[in-house]
């Protein structure tokens, strides 16, 4: 009797460049993004590579602000196979906006983005997976703007963010909206986060593949990975002035992340959120 197939998992990236990150927002000003040398287009090429290289495909959460500077790069990810989402249009968090503002940023990186690709874009994604018990407005506004589903809520307890009730796994959260919450691996009756991120730069690496493996094959269920371009850039400049926190959580281990993700596409296979869970396609 042939091995079943392994199961497919969702790779995503958030297309962002490093001074755009929520924890450096206190110490980078908003005024001064557009003459802060932009690192995103050389580190989505070297991921766009791992992709290429291991024959795997991905999920590409695009920020509005980068597309409009750097559609040709777009258009890049979408030709390679990849599908084009949103992650907005100025990385503002969700919560730090109204609901008139938040569905106009999330209405415009929508319709920049398919203008640019000419595709539709189902899927969307909050900064700092800002989407929780304290705004579930923002949920009526993603579909609202038309989006299919949404990849904003983590069901861990953090600092910044966290909905630990929430469904591990896609769930209907509005009428034809569907949400894909990150990966989390259930112990003891708490959520562990599995599903990237800083966590997958801070923890050895043969922890991340336990966790996800877990989800594989204890729950039976795809696992869903985020990372960000500037994750890889150990080369990136050091902000000054931030804090020990900040500082830990946004440059641990930067060196080695290129070469995680490298075995990481060769340990799983990975594809777009839109193959990866039926729930999606039935919601379209």
């Amino acid at each position: 009797m042939n091995a079943p197939e392994p199961i497919r998992n969702a790779f995503t990236v958030d297309v962002e460049d490093y001074f755009q990150v929520s924890a450096l927002a206190p110490y980078i000003a908003r005024a001064d993004w557009d003459g802060i040398e932009c690192r995103v287009e050389r580190n989505v090429e070297r991921i766009l590579a791992l992709l290429d290289e291991s024959g795997n495909r991905g999920t590409f959460f695009t920020l509005g602000w980068v597309a409009q500077r750097y559609p040709a790069m777009v258009k890049r990810i979408a030709a390679a196979g990849h599908e084009i989402a949103s992650h907005g249009s100025a990385h503002l968090r969700a919560t730090d906006q109204s609901p008139a503002e938040f569905l106009d940023d999330i209405a415009r990186a929508k319709t920049l983005l398919e203008d640019i690709t000419g595709v539709e874009v189902r899927g969307y994604r909050a900064p700092s997976f800002s989407i929780g018990h304290t705004n579930p407005w923002a949920l009526d506004c993603v579909a609202q703007a038309g989006y299919r589903y949404s990849s904003s809520i983590y069901p861990v307890k953090h600092d910044h963010y966290g909905m630990p009730d929430a469904p591990r796994f896609p769930f209907a959260s509005r009428e034809g909206l569907i949400e894909v919450p990150v990966t989390t691996v259930n112990m003891g009756g708490r959520n562990l986060p599995a599903g990237g991120g800083g966590y997958f730069r801070l923890l050895p690496y043969a922890a991340s593949r336990w966790l996800l493996r877990q989800v594989n094959q204890r729950d039976g269920r795809p696992a869903m990975f985020y990372c960000h371009p500037w994750e890889i850039d150990a080369g990136q400049p050091r902000v000054k002035g931030v804090d020990a926190k900040s500082r830990f959580r946004h440059y641990v281990n930067l060196e080695r992340t290129e070469a995680r993700l490298g075995r990481l596409m060769r340990d799983f296979r990975w594809g777009r959120m839109d193959e990866v869970f039926p729930e999606i396609a039935r919601a379209t």
